[in-house]
C-alpha cells in the first residue's frame, strides 16, 4: 500500500513515563491506572491514548462516507472508545477489546446504522484490529 503519512512516537519509563511524539506536540506522562497496580497519579495511559486515537479516526471515516454518500452529519456528532484490558486467556500476555459508541444527533438510526457499518470498514483502526495487523519488531 502506498503510504501516505508516516508519524513516530516514543516512550521512556513504560507505563510510568512519558510518551513524546517526534514533533513534540504530543509530550505526556503516563501513570499506571489503580485498576492495573499503580498509585493513581495524574497522567494518562496506553488505553487512554488508544481509545482517543480511535475515536478521532472512526469519526474522520464517518465523515469520508458520509461525505461519499452525500449525507450531512452535524458538528456535533461523537465517537467514544472505550477500551479495556486485561490477561489473555492463554495466559501469555495481555490482550485489548475496544467498544465504540456513534452519536450522530438528529440522523435516523438507519442511515447512522448504514454510515457507521461504512466507517467501520474504511477506518484504518479498525482494519487493524479486523485482520490483526503484522506489526513489525526490530532491536535497534
Amino acid at each position: 500500500m502506498p503510504i501516505l503519512y508516516t508519524t513516530k512516537a516514543s516512550a521512556t519509563g513504560g507505563r510510568a513515563g512519558r510518551a513524546v511524539s517526534e514533533n513534540g506536540v504530543l509530550d505526556v506522562t503516563l501513570t499506571v491506572p489503580k485498576e492495573l497496580g499503580g498509585d493513581g497519579a495524574t497522567g494518562t495511559n496506553p488505553e487512554q491514548l488508544f481509545a482517543a486515537g480511535y475515536s478521532a479516526c472512526f469519526l474522520g471515516a464517518l465523515k469520508f462516507v458520509a461525505g461519499q454518500q452525500k449525507v450531512k452529519i452535524p458538528e456535533e456528532t461523537t465517537v467514544s472508545a472505550k477500551v479495556g484490558i486485561g490477561p489473555r486467556e492463554d495466559g501469555t500476555g495481555f490482550g485489548i477489546e475496544v467498544a465504540l459508541t456513534v452519536n450522530i444527533p438528529g440522523l435516523d438510526r438507519e442511515t447512522a446504522e448504514k454510515l457507521a457499518a461504512a466507517a467501520h470498514i474504511v477506518c484504518p483502526y479498525s482494519h487493524a484490529m479486523r485482520t490483526s495487523t503484522e506489526v513489525p519488531v526490530t532491536v535497534s
